[in-house]
């Protein structure tokens, strides 16, 4: 019932997954030293693909099995929830073994014998075909008790989430797989690694992150490294939605193409041939950019066609490639009501535990509200502006970057729409 079949007869379940090599690096992992594997992990210099792009080996780093006397926990984040961002979904649903595959790994790597995958509650299929395919790996003996007769024992976990945003922060994810309230909790004390599942040592990277580790298992963290660029290495899933010809799910090196050719020659261009007006480059938390904007990156101005697509050169112009979802848009479109419709979101995602999210998002979306709706008042881009600037660096967790990021970028590059709709 939840088969995928693709045009070339590929299938997600686990006799089509063996049928393609499936689990071989994991019976490679078993025979290696845990310490070994997290050193490749750390070699290969992957970085985090949720939003961060922090490094996957120094997260691991953090955590050593010998010196505590708690168990250790892996939760893989599958609560992709950023508007834009749909790239971890087409894994689960076209290729969950690559997934449990990679977190059996990680999991023996960092002596850790339960994990969970925390999965959005508005992917219910997803859930399913994960529960399904745990289901084939442990009736072939990769996981569950003794695996392939190694003495090592792990179980795997699918958890539902009900729904909420927040839960994509992963101590408000720890929280709410506790059966609590999501509330993100105050880094430091605690840091997952330290006090994070049931105040154990605790590692959560996301749903691409984890499949990348069976491909270093496979061919080496140097050897991993040596794809894309420094730092910002291996491949990367990009998921293009927006004005463009060819909307869709590309996977390329880290920073073997700029942002005008994903744009131009992988998505065909602009749709209807109309003008390119401003990107979202990582999901809609990360800061717009301007089609004719110039953006100074190693000394050397730039376009925005002429920005590589890698973590280091989008952090360097002011902007992220967060989580990967990168949002087109054309001439056609009012950039106060595109604002408008993601302050409804953030408004609504808000956990409400700190006040100036809590309060600065409900008063962001009515301020938009009023633009939207011909009833502006000529002090709104400046209110709207001092209200973001109020929230950004003044909450517990990144949620308050995440509403103010888009409002305060918006007003910088398009101050003038605003300020005609409040004349």
């Amino acid at each position: 019932m939840f088969k995928h079949i693709d045009e070339t007869g590929y299938t997600n379940d686990l006799a089509c997954y063996l049928k393609h090599g499936g689990y071989a690096e994991l019976k490679k992992a078993l025979t290696l030293e845990p310490q070994f594997i997290k050193d490749e992990v750390k070699k290969s210099q992957l970085r985090g693909r949720g939003g961060a792009g922090f490094g996957c080996g120094v997260k691991w780093g953090f955590i050593d099995a010998k010196k505590t006397t708690k168990p250790i926990y892996l939760i893989c984040n599958a609560d992709e929830s950023e508007p834009g961002t749909f790239k971890d979904r087409q894994i689960i649903h076209q290729d969950p073994h690559q997934l449990i595959e990679g977190m059996i790994i990680s999991c023996f790597a960092n002596s850790v014998h339960l994990a969970y995958i925390y999965i959005r509650g508005e992917f219910p299929e997803g859930a399913r075909i994960l529960e399904r395919a745990i289901s084939e790996a442990k009736a072939r003996n990769f996981l569950g008790k003794n695996i392939l007769g190694t003495g090592y024992d792990l179980e795997i976990y699918v958890h539902r989430g009900a729904g909420a945003y927040i839960c994509g922060e992963e101590t408000g994810l720890i929280e709410s797989i506790e059966g609590k309230r999501p509330y993100p909790r105050i880094k430091p004390p605690y840091f997952p690694a330290v006090l994070g599942l049931y105040q154990c040592p605790t590692i959560v990277n996301n749903v691409e992150t984890l499949c990348n580790v069976k491909h270093i298992v496979s061919m080496g963290g140097e050897a991993y490294a040596k794809i894309g660029r420094p730092n910002n290495t291996g491949t990367r899933l990009i998921g293009v939605s927006g004005d463009v010809k060819k909307p869709g799910y590309y996977e390329f090196e880290c920073g073997a193409l700029t942002l005008g050719e994903l744009i131009y020659d992988v998505c065909g261009g602009i749709r209807n041939d109309n003008k390119l007006k401003a990107v979202i480059p990582g999901g809609s938390s990360s800061k717009v950019l301007r089609a004719d904007g110039r953006f100074k990156l190693k000394d050397k101005e730039i376009g925005l066609n002429d920005i590589p697509m890698d973590f280091d050169s989008f952090a360097a112009i002011g902007t992220m490639s967060g989580s990967g979802g990168v949002i087109v848009m054309d001439d056609t479109r009012d950039l106060v009501a595109c604002l408008a419709n993601l302050s409804e979101f953030y408004a609504h995602e808000s956990c409400g535990q700190c006040t100036p999210c809590r309060e600065g998002s409900q008063w962001m979306k009515k301020i938009l509200r009023r633009m939207t709706g011909g009833d502006a008042r000529a002090t709104d881009p400046a209110l709207l502006k001092s209200v973001a600037d109020n929230i950004a660096g003044r909450t517990v967790c990144a949620f308050g970057e995440a509403c103010a990021w888009p409002v305060q970028s918006f007003l910088a590059a398009f101050r003038d729409e605003f300020e005609a709709k409040a004349k």
